[in-house]
C-alpha cells in the first residue's frame, strides 16, 4: 500500500479496511468500503463485493474486526471472479447464482492445511467451488509465492491440473509475465 498509495485512484475494500488504508495515509476520498453484494461502478467497470470465508486481522488485538470478500469485475460483456483469501463454504452456488455468467475465476489455491480448513482451499475443494460458481475458465492463485504450508511446492497446480483433465476443465496456466486476454483463445 505504502507503495502503491500515490499511484491507485480507488480502492473497494470490505467493511472496516478503509481506516487501516487511512492509517497508511491513503486519502479517504479514494476508499470504497462495500459489504457483501454491494457494487460500486469505477471508469466503466462494475465492481461487486460477495461472501468469502476467512477472518481479518493484523495484529492478536484485531481479530475478525473487518470484513472478508470474493470480489466480480464486470466490464462491457466480460466478468472476471476473485475468489479472494478463502475456505471452501456453500456459498459458492449461490456466488454463480447472483453473479451470472463468469467467464473467469481466479480461485485460490495452496497454503492449506488440516490445522485451518476454514481459511484456505484443497485442490478437490478449489474445483468444487470452481463448478459450484459455473465459471467457465478456471485461473489458480493464492499458491508458489509463499511457504505457509507443509504441502509440496508444485502440489496444489498438479492437483487441480490432474482434475481439470479429468472434468474436463478448462485451466488458464499463464507463464509469469504472460498477457491473458478474457474472451480470447489462448495460446500456451
Amino acid at each position: 500500500i505504502e507503495a502503491l498509495k500515490a499511484k491507485v485512484r480507488r480502492y473497494f475494500v470490505p467493511l472496516g479496511v478503509g481506516r487501516r488504508l487511512q492509517e497508511w495515509g491513503v486519502p479517504a476520498d479514494r476508499i470504497e468500503e462495500m459489504d457483501w453484494w454491494e457494487e460500486r461502478q469505477w471508469a466503466g467497470v462494475v465492481v461487486t463485493a460477495a461472501p468469502a470465508q476467512h477472518f481479518s486481522g493484523r495484529t492478536l488485538w484485531d481479530r475478525n474486526r473487518t470484513l472478508w470478500a470474493s470480489w466480480s469485475l464486470r466490464s462491457g460483456a466480460e466478468r472476471i471472479f476473485y475468489s479472494g483469501d478463502t475456505g471452501y463454504f456453500p456459498g459458492f452456488r449461490e456466488i454463480g447464482a447472483r453473479l451470472g455468467r463468469i467467464d473467469i475465476a481466479l480461485m485460490e489455491n495452496g497454503a492449506y492445511d488440516s490445522y485451518w480448513p476454514t481459511v484456505h482451499m484443497t485442490p478437490e475443494e478449489t474445483v468444487q467451488a470452481f463448478q459450484e460458481l459455473g465459471a467457465r475458465t478456471l485461473y489458480l492463485v493464492h499458491n508458489s509465492t509463499f511457504d505457509l504450508a507443509f504441502h509440496g511446492w508444485r502440489e496444489p497446480l498438479e492437483r487441480v491440473a490432474a482434475l481439470a483433465k479429468e472434468r474436463g476443465i478448462v485451466l488458464a496456466t499463464p507463464e509469469i509475465g504472460e498477457v491473458l486476454t478474457v474472451g480470447k483463445p489462448r495460446e500456451n
